[in-house]
């Protein structure tokens, strides 16, 4: 499992941040969570191939967090893109998506959209990952997502082996979860796999308040990629805004247990970003500022 920072500034681009958006690639499938203008020019730039993408996440609907959609989607067509697209949102993606998508002459002829307008809990639920989300502090109708590996119990072979099951092909049905019989005795699933372990989990803030309740959601997160619009030094500037400053996200990192906090929606104000994760350290030792194209690797728990 990789991260990929695409965009990580606040709501207006940098020479070197461009807006919100990153990429969850898991089993060589990219994730695209948020797209603001220009991001399908910065997956080029890092050698992320869009015409792979099948599911994309809207955080809110921001022209910074989702803009660059209608873009990437005419160059999907352009391309002959011969799937269906699938984007998730908060209350409001669809009309969003058919204002964007009618904008100007461009018809959409090779593919379908498919809008699916989500609220708290499951949002995409499969064997191998599940994606969740939960309202935050921003917009009427923001989310937070997190992206969780499913969880995976061990083959004991030796203790299959003591109860007579004879390696090879009963070992496989035995590990897709079919029981087996030998000798006239069922062997099941059960009896054979250890107790399950967590999968990797990356969870995404989007643009928020701070909230508490992020802890509980981020909860032993291998990685919390949370916005930081705000140093401590500017904190008095919450009381007018929806967003969170380098404390109080690590202040969430630090209370979930997760093993890094990365910061984004970074202010152009700020032109020593290193001094924001100095902020956040006092709190959280693995606080790291995001920087575009930088990638991240999530090793495996088993």
């Amino acid at each position: 499992m990789e991260l990929i920072f695409l965009g990580t500034a606040g709501c207006i681009p940098t020479e070197e941040r461009n807006l919100s958006a990153l990429v969850i690639e898991f089993l060589n499938e990219p994730f695209l969570f948020d797209c603001g203008e220009g991001t399908q020019r910065q997956m080029r730039k890092c050698g992320v191939n869009f015409m792979r993408i099948d599911h994309i996440f809207i955080t809110h609907l921001h022209a910074d967090h989702f803009l660059g959609l209608g873009g990437m989607i005419q160059s999907m067509d352009f391309m002959e893109r011969n799937r269906d697209l699938n984007i998730y949102g908060p209350a409001g993606m669809q009309d969003a998506m058919d204002k964007l998508l009618g904008a100007g002459t461009f018809n959409l002829e090779a593919f379908d959209i498919n809008v699916h307008e989500v609220g708290e809990g499951v949002v995409l639920d499969t064997q191998r990952y599940s994606v969740h989300a939960m309202k935050v502090l921003h917009t009427k109708n923001s989310l937070a997502y997190s992206f969780q590996e499913a969880s995976h119990r061990q083959f004991q072979k030796q203790t299959a082996l003591d109860l007579g099951v004879p390696e090879g092909r009963l070992f496989s049905k035995l590990q897709d979860g079919q029981p087996v019989e030998i000798n006239g005795k069922t062997i099941t699933p059960d009896m054979v796999l250890g107790e399950p372990m967590p999968g990797r989990k990356i969870v995404y803030s989007g643009d928020t308040k701070y909230m508490p309740e992020m802890a509980d959601f981020s909860k032993n997160a291998d990685i919390l990629v949370h916005e930081a619009t705000y140093s401590i030094e500017e904190a008095e500037k919450l009381a007018e805004s929806f967003h969170t400053t380098t404390l109080q996200a690590a202040e969430v990192a630090k209370t979930a247990g997760v093993k890094k906090l990365y910061l984004t929606h970074l202010s152009q104000r700020y032109t020593e970003p290193e001094k924001l994760a100095e902020e956040a350290r006092t709190i959280f030792p693995e606080s790291y500022v995001a920087e575009d194209f930088m990638r991240v690797k999530i090793e495996k728990h088993w």
